[in-house]
């Protein structure tokens, strides 16, 4: 009797083999893993979180009863924040437009005579040639003027280019100040010493409205 062929397992390529080699790969899960639970927490953390209760539980109590009270004080409570910072943000604004808005001052002018003494001081600069020195002694001084007669029109941190822009200010007033300041913001700022053309226009400026009327 002959034996027949032998038997051979069948091959699998293709599909079953890539399965086959994924499925062998110990680097891929493939049954689900759960979390494992938290551990309960300690007794004493219970203990806490008990007293804890018995504390606030008077506390919420009183709340929950003064509650429609308390819910009207801290509609009013954020209504005032608002207004505050409304106040804050705006308040810069409304100070310029009051000072825009101020009743004119036709008649104001420096004293004649405080005016005749403050141009001799500037006119000894002049003539030893510190131009500069002698205009912002005219501005400055013109400046501390406003201040003491009209107090309510400066702020810490207005400048002279706002004071010749104020409608409080007669209108020789502002063109007296607007020449002045003119040339010392260009000596200060712009570092262009004055000349002697530059310290007659600012003389003539301030006398001819200290002097010649106001």
């Amino acid at each position: 009797m002959t034996a027949g062929p032998a038997l051979t397992a069948p091959r699998r390529d293709g599909f079953d083999a890539a399965y086959d080699q994924v499925r062998g790969d110990s680097d891929i899960q493939f049954a689900p893993s759960f979390a494992k639970p938290p551990d309960p927490p300690p007794a004493w953390w219970e203990d806490v979180t008990r007293w804890l209760g018995d504390v606030l539980e008077p506390v919420l109590q009183v709340l929950a009863a003064a509650w429609p009270w308390l819910s009207k004080l801290l509609l009013v409570a954020l209504v005032v924040g608002v207004i505050a910072l409304l106040w804050v943000i705006l308040a810069p604004y409304i100070a310029d437009w009051r000072e825009r808005r101020a009743a004119a001052v036709p008649d104001w002018a420096p004293d004649k005579a405080q005016a005749r003494v403050l141009l001799e001081e500037a006119d000894r600069l002049a003539a030893e040639g510190r131009f500069d020195e002698a205009a912002h002694l005219l501005l400055y001084r013109s400046i501390e003027d406003i201040a003491a007669t009209r107090p309510d029109l400066l702020r810490p941190s207005t400048t002279a280019r706002e004071v010749s822009a104020f409608e409080a200010l007669s209108q020789r007033a502002r063109q007296a100040f607007g020449v002045i300041a003119g040339h010392v913001e260009a000596s200060f700022f712009a570092r262009r010493p004055l000349d002697r053309s530059a310290w007659d226009s600012s003389r003539e400026a301030y006398r001819a409205f200290a002097l010649d009327g106001g």
